[in-house]
């Protein structure tokens, strides 16, 4: 087969399975419903055959279903079936989908606290993330979130940078264009002298492989997901903290559960991480290794480097807080929360000031 003939299959599948097609997982891969049961239709951007799908999303569902008894059933919306990645707070929020998986930061502004939760830090699994998030959470973060039923927030795992061509130095970055979630890695790139690009994930793959960017801030889970191993050559392995994000549900869903049925929700999905088992910490070194097997050379950031890029992203920091602080909002009290429930899991936010560090 031709190049271009690939190319275009390739292209074909990507619309179809990673956010162009108006179909979700619930109905590529029907399922027998329980009669009479309670049905929640659950949306995520991640396509169906991720792991965050296949490991995380399908068995937490499952799990809802046999736990309540079969009172609560699912029909499942995966690889941005209902909308594009940023809409996935609102697609709940309306109603759309009853229950969901979304992105703060795909929205800059509209979660300005929570974005907290995406400071550069060593996160390496995600049950880890929520139980962070949901500590901060609780503590700072409860009133951006009103208008839906937090079930769980976290801050993802650690994002590194994956290039077409090798990074080792500040320097190299200069003019390079990177594709980030926005929020502070978008800053994060722009103090090491890069160009940060947004743009949804689905749209990465072809922007690598056309040269439109140079490279991405992403974490593992995402490369796989979305197949970007196949057009990236090199990762450094440096933390840029990743996305601040979580599982919610619409509130007239909520309200109409009963006590049982919302326990079982909450039992599950607290941690979706933990009781599936789907992209723990122990998870974390298999899907680098799968990245290597790939053909994608990693190298570890020099410490003397890694440094001078911390103080860098520690001034993004800093500047973050103070602006919320003009704004009446608690910049400075919400980085101290996280630095101190990071600190409580031997967490490091190499991203804190040490003037902002908890005490």
């Amino acid at each position: 087969m031709c190049w271009a003939c690939d190319s275009n299959r390739r292209r074909f599948l990507q619309q179809l399975f990673w956010g162009g097609a108006a179909l979700g997982a619930g109905v590529l891969f029907p399922r027998a419903e329980a009669a009479g049961a309670e049905k929640i239709r659950f949306s995520t951007w991640h396509p169906p055959l991720s792991r965050e799908t296949t490991t995380v999303w399908t068995p937490m569902l499952e799990q809802i279903r046999r736990r309540s008894g079969e009172t609560l059933d699912y029909q499942l919306f995966a690889g941005g079936a209902l909308g594009k990645a940023p809409a996935h707070y609102d697609i709940v929020k309306n109603g759309l989908s009853d229950m969901g998986y979304f992105t703060a930061t795909f929205t800059p502004g509209r979660f300005p606290l929570s974005d907290v939760l995406s400071l550069a830090a060593w996160v390496d699994g995600k049950d880890l993330a929520v139980d962070i998030g949901r500590a901060v959470y609780e503590r700072v973060l409860r009133e951006e979130f009103r208008d839906v039923q937090v079930i769980e927030l976290n801050g993802c795992i650690q994002s590194f940078l994956w290039t077409r061509r090798p990074v080792g130095r500040m320097e190299d970055l200069r003019g390079m264009k990177i594709r980030t979630p926005g929020g502070h890695q978008s800053q994060y790139i722009r103090a090491l002298g890069g160009e940060p690009i947004f743009m949804p994930p689905g749209d990465v793959y072809l922007a690598l492989e056309s040269g439109t960017i140079d490279g991405i801030v992403t974490c593992p889970p995402v490369i796989l997901a979305f197949k970007l191993q196949e057009v990236l050559r090199y990762g450094l392995i440096t933390t840029f903290g990743c996305v601040s994000e979580g599982v919610v549900m619409n509130r007239r869903s909520w309200e109409r559960l009963d006590e049982n049925q919302r326990r079982t929700i909450v039992e599950v999905a607290s941690n979706p991480f933990r009781s599936t088992g789907g992209l723990t910490r122990s998870e974390y070194p298999r899907m680098m290794a799968e990245i290597e097997r790939a053909g994608v050379r990693t190298v570890e950031l020099s410490r003397p480097e890694a440094d001078r890029w911390f103080e860098r992203f520690q001034e993004v920091t800093r500047r973050w807080a103070e602006e919320l602080e003009a704004r009446g909002l608690p910049g400075r009290r919400a980085v101290t929360v996280m630095d101190e429930e990071c600190a409580r899991r031997n967490v490091e936010v190499v991203a804190c000031p040490p003037e902002l560090r908890a005490r």
